[in-house]
């Protein structure tokens, strides 16, 4: 009993001699929930829905203080389908290859939002793992609905043809090197990353998968205006994203504009956003309204208008109500909350939910 004691008593201290190494660690997450629709020409669905206002996610990241002004971190981020429990698919090689199960989810809970080992100092970060790509970033910050649910991001979601959701590098690489320069620059912000495809040499498609990116902002005020571009090769056409946005903080409202530029292969799209974010006591109205269009045969255009209102419970837990109007043009079939609609076809969808974070 007392070898049992003593052994109890060495394990306990090894383990918090372990944590007192790490400076801090943090669980997180974010739980969101949906009772949601979406109605077409063609047919309607209405589903229980996940990440309709914040995605869904759990994650694990830690901080260690290695003195002298640098550190070492980590953070791992995982998908979760809150509706029904499943995780959320990732990619290894950012190639179609690499896209794990064939239905999301079904492999179980991955990293796939981020899993990442860093360095930083006075001299800025180095990142190494699966990350944001630089050129979606100011999709979703500069997004009142941060790219979700029916009010998402018109220019995250795209349209006929080049969807940039449907590019494994559309949010997000694996086998990303990314550099973020350090504060205190007067506002000046910004990152560059490149992400490896790990095909071998000596093929066609031994590039497939690989790309470089930036991101150069400035944030002062009220101000806060950055511009993002990245190209990923491919045997069958490259994929390359660009785009400029801004916010003006006011003291009424947050004020939002986007324009993108995209391009796979030998179609090119272009797209704008303006929106706001208007908080009234403990209560948030989110508006948008944006326009995407392809140089298609017929160039397809969807336009989207949508609004939220939240109402923030405390920090942490809000509810919410959306609803989009999306309507097409020029042969487009872009369609809301898992519905189908002709060509030219309009679709409607909302989003009643319920947000929790830890």
């Amino acid at each position: 009993m007392k070898k049992t004691h003593v052994a109890a008593a060495c394990c306990l201290a090894l383990a918090c001699g372990c944590a007192a190494a790490q400076s801090s660690v943090t669980l997180f997450g974010i739980v969101d929930t949906s009772l949601s629709h979406g109605s077409g020409s063609v047919s309607s669905k209405t589903y229980l829905a996940n990440s309709a206002y914040n995605s869904s996610r759990l994650g694990f990241r830690g901080t260690e203080d290695l003195g002298g002004g640098m550190s070492a971190s980590f953070w791992l981020e995982a998908g979760v389908a809150s509706d029904d429990g499943q995780g959320s698919a990732t990619n290894q090689n950012n190639q179609a290859s690499g896209a794990g199960a064939a239905v999301a989810g079904r492999q179980g809970l991955t990293f796939n939002r981020r899993a990442t080992v860093s360095l930083a100092g006075g001299w800025g970060e180095l990142r190494l793992g699966r990350d944001y790509v630089p050129q979606f970033w100011n999709l979703t910050l500069f997004d009142p609905f941060n790219a979700n649910g029916v009010g998402g991001n018109q220019l995250v979601n795209g349209t006929n043809g080049l969807n940039v959701t449907s590019q494994p590098v559309g949010v997000r690489a694996s086998n990303n090197i990314g550099y973020f320069l350090p504060g205190g620059l007067g506002g000046v912000y910004g990152q560059l990353n490149y992400y490896l495809g790990e095909n071998n040499s000596g093929t066609p498609t031994s590039a497939d998968g690989r790309g470089v990116g930036f991101r150069l902002g400035y944030a002062k005020g009220p101000i806060n205006v950055a511009v993002a571009s990245g190209t990923t090769k491919y045997a069958t056409g490259d994929f390359r994203q660009s785009n400029l946005a801004g916010q003006w903080d006011t003291a009424v409202a947050k004020f939002v504009a986007q324009v993108s530029r995209d391009r796979l292969g030998a179609v090119h799209a272009r797209g704008w956003l303006v929106g706001a974010i208007v908080p009234i006591g403990a209560n948030d109205i989110h508006a948008t309204y944006a326009r995407y269009r392809t140089d298609l045969a017929g160039t397809p255009e969807s336009g989207k208008f949508a609004i939220s209102y939240v109402h923030n419970l405390s920090k942490r837990t809000a509810v919410y109500a959306t609803y989009a109007r999306l309507t097409n043009s020029g042969g487009a079939t872009q369609t809301l909350g898992g519905s189908v609609t002709a060509a030219n076809g309009n679709s409607t969808g909302y989003d009643l939910g319920v947000r929790h974070s830890f």
